[in-house]
């Protein structure tokens, strides 16, 4: 692992699309980290998002940002097929990577990218960290705190026409390592393992409507691109509390009135907000009543961005020490990949498919000014 230097931690950015603005909002700027090198197959976008980070130089391709010795954590905002590859050359320099999700494109690959970090010290980030805002994770403290009884079963739903009505280029959500479980799916899954805990077993079914789809927006309108993937994909997960969670994750439905997530117990149920947000209210119905509650936000980071889980990562959140293990961590992102993979291995052969990986689940995020770990901005 390479050695740091005192200071703001260095930060290299690889992948400049959509997302990334996001991202910037979040990090450039905070007392925390210091964005010292970007990279982007397209040269001209590199050297725009360079232009407004002061300091912060354009690197001709992956190779260089690693090798950058102002450059400690790499993010990695790339689309999921160069995700194990970004990761490997991380670990190889000895830089440690914050990504977005999911870990890589197949279980596969994902564990190759954990192996890779564990064999050069180094550490991994997995989004989603919208799990560490105040709504996930106000959720769970209830959870833990009994305020359901004991958790029995879960809902999670996420369903949408599909990414080509608004997206200009969507090709990869249609491709290996798309489709709305890789995509939408970790929020939920995410969201579902940090508040029931990991997962024992999973049984699926998916399907895709069509082969081809056809983009609505942008310069590409009207052009068709073709279907690899599962396009609705439904599944019961086991947790290994006993609790089961029914997830359904969809781009052929026009819409839906379920709420994201449900949580049932004994003693009541819990609404839990997008998880695809930060925030949001958590609602509670206690046992035999005939009205709903908004709990008050008791656990996770107040008003947070995406990035938020890579401060926490390298030690710039308000938490302390960087951690030996990230709340937004790469454990997680594999088992999650592991129950994404499950669920479609049991669609294709109608098995009960048993987890191999059984993450310990980080401890619960405090409740978190955002002054606090926006580092005073």
């Amino acid at each position: 692992m390479r050695e740091r230097a005192d200071g703001p931690v260095g930060l290299g950015i690889v992948g400049l699309g959509v997302i990334s603005r996001q991202y910037l909002d979040t990090l450039a700027g905070h007392p925390g980290v210091r964005v010292a090198a970007v990279t982007d197959l397209d040269g001209s976008r590199a050297r725009a998002v360079a232009a407004e980070l002061p300091g912060a130089r354009v690197a001709a391709d992956l190779d260089a940002l690693v090798a950058d010795d102002d450059v400690d954590v790499v993010l990695d905002l790339t689309t999921p097929a160069v995700h194990a590859h970004v990761a490997k050359a991380c670990a190889a320099a000895g830089v440690d990577r914050y990504g977005e999700k999911p870990l890589a494109v197949d279980l596969a690959s994902s564990r190759e990218v954990m192996a890779a970090a564990a064999a050069a010290g180094t550490r991994v980030g997995c989004a989603p960290d919208t799990v560490l805002g105040t709504g996930v994770q106000t959720a769970r403290a209830a959870v833990e705190q009994g305020r359901v009884g004991t958790p029995t079963a879960a809902v999670a739903t996420w369903v949408s026409p599909g990414h080509e009505a608004w997206h200009p280029h969507p090709d990869f959500y249609y491709a290996a390592g798309g489709g709305p479980l890789l995509d939408m799916g970790p929020y939920y899954l995410t969201s579902l393992v940090q508040i029931l805990g990991p997962v024992a077993w999973v049984q699926g079914a998916a399907s895709r409507s069509r082969d081809e789809r056809t983009i609505a927006t942008g310069p590409r309108a009207g052009e068709r691109v073709p279907v690899e993937v599962a396009t609705h994909v439904t599944g019961v997960l086991g947790h290994t509390s006993g609790a089961l969670s029914t997830v359904t994750v969809s781009f052929d439905a026009a819409g839906s009135h379920a709420r994201p997530i449900e949580v049932h117990g004994t003693d009541g149920s819990l609404v839990v907000p997008d998880p695809n947000t930060f925030d949001g209210d958590v609602e509670r119905c206690r046992r035999g009543a005939r009205s709903w509650e908004v709990l008050p936000p008791s656990a996770g980071f107040e008003a947070a961005g995406r990035g938020v889980g890579l401060l926490e990562m390298v030690g710039a959140a308000g938490l302390g020490d960087a951690p030996a293990s990230p709340r937004a961590g790469g454990d997680v992102g594999l088992h999650v990949m592991e129950v994404m993979s499950g669920l479609l291995g049991s669609a294709d052969d109608g098995r009960r498919a048993a987890m191999t990986t059984t993450p310990a689940l980080p401890p619960l995020v405090p409740l978190t000014p955002a002054a606090v770990w926006h580092g005073g901005r």
